[in-house]
């Protein structure tokens, strides 16, 4: 199943008691604006789910990164309630590019539901097919009966990735911008640099400037460095959360599937110990 449905597609599924469609729209600069966002205007029967609240756990100053994992049991109770069953087809969108959609994307996965897209072009590529927008509050729906089984092996934590920081096999790919990757800005976390040994793979190029997708075959081309059988590709980003869209661009690009550092940057430098490399 590709990872990635157009909006047309969408349209014609909105009545599908087997669809539910979530906005997660987000602003790290101001946490409520996708809320309003949402208020304003959605698409007709999907539900607003907000990344600080229901996509991540509280941060613990010192000790976690910006956008912890949420609890597994905490989000699939979030889930059933939206009316989330075993065999429900799951669509996020957020603004366009995706950035947002797809932590959500990734975190079903992680809990063991595969039937997960994103809405290409998310929703401006919707208002520019003149498809309906509402104010409208969903209506309440029957409980799901969604179970959520985490698969830690798609994880990986901090001690793995200094433990192995000389091994070949393992390749660090950041998806934050040249700037922050480099350390010659850093707007969101207190020290600036990478982790040694990481590439930068910046997941803003994952799409067209339109914030739709590149096809797989763009996509394969971005990660042709390290498409050898015996490279074990690790996401990660600022916080967990665009990393998640690097790790769809591989999958769409039918590589295996990267591991995710979910505390990443922000997560790694909580520790004065770890080793922080900066330029190129």
């Amino acid at each position: 199943m590709t990872q990635r449905i157009d909006v047309h597609s969408l349209a014609q599924r909105l009545e599908d008691p087997r669809v539910r469609v979530f906005d997660v729209r987000f602003s790290l600069e101001q946490p409520d604006q996708g809320r309003s966002e949402f208020a304003a205007a959605h698409i007709p029967g999907a539900r607003y789910l907000h990344l600080d609240e229901d996509l991540s756990s509280p941060v613990v100053p010192g000790e976690t990164g910006r956008h912890p994992l949420p609890d597994p049991e905490q989000l699939a109770a979030l889930l059933r309630r939206a009316g989330i069953n075993q065999d429900t087809l799951v669509i996020a969108y957020d603004d366009g590019p995706g950035l947002f959609a797809s932590r959500l994307w990734w975190l079903l996965r992680w809990l063991g539901h595969e039937q997960v897209q994103i809405l290409d072009g998310g929703l401006k590529a919707w208002q520019a097919a003149n498809l309906p927008t509402t104010q409208e509050t969903p209506r309440p729906v029957a409980e799901g009966n969604f179970v959520a089984r985490a698969d830690n092996s798609k994880l990986i934590d901090a001690d793995e990735i200094q433990h192995r920081q000389d091994d070949p096999a393992l390749q660090l790919l950041d998806a934050r911008g040249p700037a922050r990757f480099t350390g010659e800005a850093e707007p969101m976390d207190p020290v600036a640099g990478h982790i040694p040994g990481a590439a930068n793979l910046p997941c803003a190029a994952n799409v067209n400037t339109n914030g739709t997708w590149l096809d797989s075959v763009q996509l394969r081309k971005r990660f042709e460095p390290w498409l050898e059988a015996d490279t074990e590709l690790v996401s990660y980003c600022g916080s967990g959360v665009t990393a998640c869209h690097n790790v769809l661009a591989a999958v769409e690009a039918g590589l295996a599937e990267p591991r995710l550092y979910a505390g990443s940057w922000s997560h790694w430098i909580t520790d004065p110990n770890r080793p922080v490399a900066t330029g190129e």
